[in-house]
């Protein structure tokens, strides 16, 4: 084989192994889904702190707290003083506890009614004049 000829070869096994080369690292990079399970979180998720007995006073303070993953403290905590923190996450639905306060027997229940009444609040003064029919 002529000199030439070898290296036009050698040139396009270069670019072919560089395209290749290219085209895997951009699957590579390409994002990775958030979750493990591959189920979609809502906006309202929320976590809280489980910790072990020899846990910090720091995370003893926020014990059953529950926060939106969003704006939930970064493990370990800042103020930890623990040699090895063992503070997980738990992770729930929504950050409400299902501690529902509201009675369902009270006026304001789950009926609809939004507070008291059983008071006129008005002063009893009429603001509008006799003589609204004289306008001219």
């Amino acid at each position: 084989m002529n000199l030439p000829l070898m290296a036009l070869l050698l040139v396009l096994l270069l670019v072919v192994w560089l395209i290749l080369r290219l085209r895997k690292g951009a699957r590579d990079e390409s994002p990775r889904p958030l979750t493990s399970t591959g189920a979609t979180t809502s906006a309202h998720h929320a976590v809280s702190i489980s910790f072990s007995s020899n846990a910090c006073k720091a995370a003893r303070e926020i014990a059953g707290r529950r926060f939106l993953a969003a704006a939930a403290p970064k493990l370990p905590l800042t103020d930890c003083d623990v040699l090895e923190c063992n503070c997980r996450f738990i992770h729930h639905k929504d950050r409400r506890s299902g501690k529902d306060r509201r009675s369902p027997f009270a006026p304001s229940g789950f009926g609809g009614r939004t507070g008291h009444f059983e008071q006129e609040s008005r002063s009893g003064k009429e603001r509008r004049s006799e003589n609204d029919e004289d306008v001219s």
